[in-house]
């Protein structure tokens, strides 16, 4: 398993855990041995994104040492989510052929958990409500999106618009200029599994990567039966 993905797991293990856990369990859990998992550890501690702890016993024997994720507002871990994002990239490129593939399906997972543990409504949802909810996920996760010009369909299009987020603010600026594939498919994914979270209509998206230093832009429209980007 790459060192990246592996590390996104042991986060992820962490932070659907309803408790501390220790290293034999967190293992057992991602089917890594014992010193690797410590490793994968020891950096996210130092990202900031996990802390730990020693257990307090009242009976003898050695105390176990505990881990969970940190829990705290985006703007204070945007450094670690630098971080994590750089070693993701660079565990993908290190060792994988479709580095696209893999960043994608990560940013799907954590688009599918962050819109379930938004809390709200299981049933599904229109497009409008859809797009307005996306909107609303990246500017929590810290991007600045705003909606940009709709155009009217084209040639052989639906005839619902398409809409244009524009992304005026990635906190992964300094790691996609660097590493495009991984880290624009990591967002797109992102956007692709809050959708399938939220029951949305099938849409295609597409994103447009660094218009401008200070500018992406997110095309979300209503799918096509010959699309290759459909989320259904």
């Amino acid at each position: 398993m790459l060192s990246g993905a592996s590390r996104v797991a042991v986060l992820e293990v962490l932070r659907s855990s309803d408790g501390p856990m220790d290293v034999p369990a967190i293992a057992e859990l991602v089917g890594l041995h014992g010193n690797t998992v410590r490793s994968h550890l020891d950096q996210l501690v130092e990202a900031g994104l996990v802390e730990s702890d020693v257990q307090v016993r009242t009976t003898p024997g050695r105390p176990r040492l505990l881990f969970c994720a940190v829990t705290a507002p985006a703007a204070k871990t945007e450094g670690s989510y630098k971080l994590l994002a750089e070693i993701l990239a660079k565990g993908i490129h290190d060792g994988e052929p479709e580095p696209g593939s893999v960043a994608a399906e990560a940013g799907r997972r954590w688009g599918h958990e962050i819109e379930l543990r938004g809390g709200l409504s299981a049933e599904p949802i229109d497009s409008v409500r859809a797009v307005a909810r996306v909107v609303a996920l990246l500017g929590d996760v810290g991007f600045a999106p705003t909606i940009g010009e709709v155009r009217g369909p084209g040639p052989g299009e639906a005839r619902d618009t398409a809409t244009v987020i524009e992304v005026h603010a990635c906190p992964f600026y300094d790691v996609a200029r660097e590493h495009p594939d991984v880290i624009c498919a990591v967002h797109l994914g992102l956007i692709q599994g809050a959708l399938d979270q939220m029951q949305a209509p099938p849409v295609a998206l597409r994103l447009e990567p660094l218009v401008r230093p200070d500018l992406c832009l997110v095309h979300i429209s209503p799918a096509s039966p010959s699309s290759d980007e459909v989320v259904e």
